[in-house]
């Protein structure tokens, strides 16, 4: 390590952090203003360089970075590469909640600026929770919030830190995602506030004078041309006050250049419009159609030229009062789903792939809308959704509480400015998202709701002064459903109140008290392969009048009267009714603009420890891994156009009756009939009827053989024909109480073994509606795949119909399994190298 680190004295730098904690402090506008996040995507600086290799990573509390760069090493680090999230593992560990604290991050990075006078930044594109950013052992600045995106210029920090043993340049930064009442979100947020430096950081190189923000206003109204003014920031540190050129080209989404526009300006300071361009006849962006223009800005200085490369889109929305959305002049449901940035095995270090593939199976399940809950995403999200056609509410993380103090507020404001700076060009955003249930009390003491509202009144005046061209929206808060132009009250017919068929009454009373009423959040919790033959058997202990909104502040153990969420069996069968119920009897509605079914994908949260998958919310039409439930193809059969067929229980492999027994078979489909296939017997043809409940009519009462069955469907759309089949078991035998367990290997590939659990009565007839917790272990060679937040991935998890799996790695040697539940002898197997 170099000599001039090693030999930098404790009390040295407690000196130095006093005074750097000082600069910052008198620095925060600075920060706030002139080394705002830089909006261009740093690909598109003069150079810049992807920093994802060569980083270390030590969990844990240092007195500082002098014991980062320390000579004789005191902590142990762990090589990693970005995206990095200190929770990848433990999210959601059965045993332990999750790490909330230190995370120190160090790497070298060769800096050599080939631009005259260029300044050297380092850009983040979001880091959990609070960061710290250190040049060796100076702090040259801290950024508080998860989600948003920050800048840094280390210029001064790089020139000051060059010298003997200097060269690369030592980086430090500590992220901290312990608790903190002045940083949103709430501890009580019903998700993992992660932490790590788990999107990506970049090192960019812009001249001495640069633009630091473009901005795309369109304005069109349908059956007009449209205007299009662009504004832009500069970042002009050495203070710069010749004429400058600024260059602007507007291309349409067949490439084509339709203005070039060039100009001499001063110098500016905040934001100026730099051009105005009227659009003849323009191609608006729409799901079905999502046409993207594309605008450079150039600016050439005597230090160089900085250019910003941005999309944009020309589109009209309108809610119409109490009535349905319009977009582009014609009405359009919103068909929704709704995200967090979660992921098995990587948390919130989602890999770019992985964060493809999820928008593509968002956009193929037929939504045509997404809400990003409850933060600001990464670019890389808004980008696929511009690009797929899938509109999106993007909400600031004031999530679960009241008021804080002024830091606080402080803290809120810039969350939701900066969102709507860095993603304003973005066509896909509908609305800026004001909060979500900030009715919830707890975590602050001051729950007075005029304080509420006079907060709730600010962001709403913020988000209208920085973007007057878009819709501000709200769920749950009721006492505040007047302040923002869009509203969601809580409605969870079926789940944690009501049943599902009280839905449409519940949409009907909200209806006539909001303006401009949109249904987020709904849909149930399913236990991935866990399957029924009765969903329905608990519905008549739910009290039919019961209100459908969702209690509060506790949705689970203390509500009083049955509710499914309760007393249901989490079943995918149950919940695949739900959304079939909820959608039909959403396409039926002229007035309604849509909703949001909570959520895409199952995702991590400290909450709900006693789920069947502990830590783990359960709601997703998607595993954690995106494994898809048999959700997933009830949305598609009917938003999708793209022709499909999907008989109900690929993950259902024994069902069970008596013999003889008519039992029901499913398909989902968008095609006008099916006909079904029983053991190579047609059992007839169905026609599809949206409004014959369950499946729209595509469903037969059938009988199967004991033992095995084979079903075929066959369906045809347009002259497209689609097929789906599925094998199971049918069991005859009744079962009674758990007995045994069982546990064997049932799979293994070259590097991995899986094993399943199956528990029996004392009769060894398998019980197929047991919910029994089971808990696997290993010892010798090999590890469980576990802490995955998923069905067959954790060490610890409830039954699906009396079985349950995990698997492992054999690590090259013998291994021994175990599995255990309360009351019920334990079960060993060993598996073989």
């Amino acid at each position: 390590m170099p000599h001039s680190l090693n030999s930098f004295s404790r009390r040295r730098f407690l000196k130095s952090m006093a005074a750097a904690a000082a600069a910052a402090q008198c620095g925060a506008s600075l920060n706030a203003s002139i080394v705002q996040p830089v909006l261009s995507n740093a690909e598109a600086c003069s150079a810049s360089k992807r920093l994802d290799s060569g980083w270390e990573y030590y969990r844990g509390a240092l007195d500082g970075p002098w014991e980062v760069w320390r000579g004789d090493e005191i902590a142990a680090w762990e090589k990693v590469v970005l995206p990095h999230c200190f929770n990848h593992y433990d999210a959601c560990d059965p045993d332990t909640p999750y790490y909330r604290g230190h995370g120190w991050y160090r790497t070298r990075i060769p800096v050599a600026n080939p631009l005259k006078d260029g300044r050297t930044l380092l850009y983040f594109e979001g880091a959990g929770q609070t960061s710290h950013v250190y040049v060796a052992n100076t702090l040259i600045g801290s950024h508080v919030g998860g989600y948003d995106e920050f800048v840094f210029d280390i210029s001064e920090g790089v020139a000051a830190a060059h010298g003997p043993g200097m060269d690369p340049v030592p980086i430090a930064v500590l992220c901290d995602n312990s608790e903190n009442l002045e940083r949103p979100p709430s501890d009580l947020s019903d998700f993992s506030l992660y932490g790590g430096l788990y999107r990506h950081v970049h090192l960019a190189y812009v001249p001495a004078v640069s633009l630091e923000a473009v901005h795309i206003a369109p304005a069109w109204v349908p059956g007009g041309a449209a205007t299009v003014v662009v504004k832009a920031r500069l970042y002009n540190p050495v203070k710069f006050s010749h004429d400058c050129t600024v260059a602007v080209e507007i291309t349409d989404p067949s490439g084509t250049a339709i203005a070039h526009i060039e100009k001499s300006l001063a110098p500016w300071d905040g934001e100026a419009e730099i051009a105005s361009v009227p659009v003849a006849s323009p191609s608006p962006w729409s799901p079905a159609q999502p046409n993207l223009y594309k605008c450079s800005v150039t600016l050439t200085t005597p230090y160089g030229e900085s250019a910003v490369n941005e999309r944009f889109g020309i589109k009209h929305a309108e809610f119409v009062d109490y009535g349905p959305f319009k977009l582009n002049g014609e009405r359009l449901l919103l068909k929704g789903t709704q995200r967090h940035m979660d992921h098995a095995r990587f948390a919130a270090a989602e890999p770019d792939d992985l964060v493809r593939t999820e928008m593509q199976l968002a956009k193929a399940m037929g939504a045509n809308f997404i809400r990003l809950g409850h933060y600001q995403q990464a670019r890389l999200v808004l980008d696929m959704c511009d690009e797929l056609g899938l509109l999106v509410w993007e909400e600031a993380p004031w999530c679960r509480s009241g008021v804080g103090d002024d830091k606080w507020k402080d803290h809120t404001r810039s969350m939701l400015a900066n969102m709507i700076d860095q993603h304003f060009n973005h066509p896909s955003v509908l609305m800026w998202g004001l909060g979500n249930e900030d009715d919830w009390p707890g975590e602050y003491p001051n729950m007075d709701q005029a304080v509420i509202r006079e907060f709730m009144q600010e962001m709403n005046d913020q988000a209208h002064t920085m973007d007057p061209s878009r819709y501000t929206s709200l769920r749950r808060c009721d006492f505040a459903r007047d302040i923002p132009d869009v509203y969601s009250p809580s409605i969870w017919a079926g789940w944690y109140s009501g049943v599902y068929a009280g839905y449409q009454a519940a949409l009907e009373k909200e209806r006539e008290k909001i303006k401009h009423f949109l249904h987020i959040e709904w849909g149930a919790d399913s236990h991935a392969r866990r399957h029924s033959e009765a969903p329905e058997a608990k519905l008549a202990e739910v009290a039919s009048g019961a209100s459908a909104d969702k209690p509060g502040p506790d949705d689970l153990p203390a509500i009083g009267g049955p509710h499914v969420s309760r007393d249901g069996d989490w079943s995918e069968t149950y919940a695949c009714d739900l959304f079939d119920w909820y959608l039909k009897v959403q396409e039926t509605l002229p007035w309604l603009t849509g909703s949001a079914q909570w959520a895409f994908k199952d995702f991590t949260t400290p909450l709900r420890v006693e789920n069947p998958v502990p830590r783990v919310n359960q709601k997703g039409v998607l595993e954690r891994d995106m494994t898809k439930k048999e959700g997933y193809w009830v949305f598609q059969s009917y938003w999708s156009e793209q022709p499909m067929a999907h008989i109900y229980g690929h993950t259902w492999p024994v069902r069970w009756g008596a013999e003889g027994e008519l039992r029901i078979v499913k398909v989902y489909s968008n095609c006008p009939a099916a006909e079904l296939f029983i053991n190579g017997e047609s059992a007839g043809e169905r026609k599809r009827n949206s409004q014959n409940f369950p499946a729209a009519g595509l469903r037969w009462m059938v009988t199967f053989r004991p033992g095995k069955n084979h079903l075929r469907v066959l369906a045809d759309k347009e002259g497209v024909a689609v097929s789906d089949e599925i094998e199971f078991e049918y069991q005859t035998a009744k079962w009674g109480k758990p007995a045994r367990l069982k546990l064997a290997e049932i799979a293994r590939d070259a590097e991995t073994a899986t094993i399943e659990a199956t528990l029996f009565d004392e009769n060894g007839v398998l019980c197929l509606d047991a919910k029994n917790v089971v808990r696997f272990s290993v010892a010798g060679c090999g590890c469980m795949i576990d802490n995955q937040g998923t069905s067959t991935g954790s060490r610890v998890v409830q039954l699906y119909n009396g079985r349950a799996q995990i698997s492992l790695h054999r690590n090259g040697g013998a291994t021994d399994a175990g599995v255990t539940s309360e009351g019920i002898a334990s079960a060993f197997v060993t598996i073989e190298a």
